[in-house]
């Protein structure tokens, strides 16, 4: 019979936000597939969970797809974590899902840590209707899908690396221009420095220019019609 794999979220900053069952299945597992052996070595440490550990990333996810198949197939149970959050959001674990559905091998994701939805609760833009965008590509089609996600009715959530931030509000400020757009910019959410800054491009640029932004970051762009408060009657975020 088959075993399960285990998608398992870990804390993005804060070593207590991790649920017990995400701790027990860790414990229990045949294996951990990491994307950073050394980084999830420090959380499993913490917790004193020795099961074994593989790497698994975008660099060789690809080349070891076709073992952790076999091993599965094989009656063993695997878990999935990243670096921190959830695995497959802006992460690896997309490939090796499909595959075990491919394969009729059962996938279990577990509930769990994640920066986007902290982020856009806090925020203070709707949060009944919105858009994740991941990470915007660097180069080419960049600026068409700035211009794109600027024209959306539903609040849109990016995540953005710290040396790139800069340009994305540059980026945004000309695409914006003389009309008013307000933007959030969440840091380093649940960690000891966590912080949400809301205002328009030009004037979260002006702060980031004077204090460099080190740590990641989530940026949300409040819708286009320019309404901030709840529909009616929307759902529960």
């Amino acid at each position: 019979m088959p075993g399960k794999l285990w998608l398992v979220p870990t804390p993005i900053g804060n070593l207590e936000d991790i649920t017990l069952r995400a701790l027990r299945v860790l414990k229990e597992v045949d294996l951990i597939l990491a994307e950073d052996t050394r980084t999830s070595g420090r959380l499993l440490h913490h917790y004193e969970i020795s099961t074994s550990t593989r790497a698994y990333h975008l660099n060789n996810e690809h080349a070891v797809l076709a073992s952790l198949i076999a091993r599965l197939q094989s009656g063993e149970h695997l878990a999935l974590i990243t670096d921190a959050g959830s695995p497959g959001i802006s992460d690896p674990g997309f490939l090796l899902v499909r595959e075990c559905w491919r394969n009729a091998i059962d996938v279990e994701a577990l509930p769990g840590a994640t920066a986007l939805i902290p982020a856009i609760t806090a925020s203070g833009f709707p949060c009944n209707k919105f858009v994740f965008e991941g990470f915007l590509p660097p180069k080419k089609g960049r600026t068409k899908r700035i211009q794109t996600l600027l024209e959306e009715d539903r609040t849109v959530i990016l995540y953005e690396s710290p040396h790139r931030l800069v340009k994305l509000l540059e980026e945004l400020d000309a695409a914006v221009g003389s009309g008013r757009r307000e933007i959030a910019v969440a840091h380093e959410l649940t960690k000891h420095f966590a912080f949400i800054k809301r205002g328009a491009p030009a004037e979260l640029l002006n702060y980031f220019r004077e204090t460099p932004p080190k740590g990641e970051f989530v940026v949300l762009l409040a819708p286009a019609n320019g309404k901030l408060e709840r529909d009616e009657s929307p759902p529960e975020c």
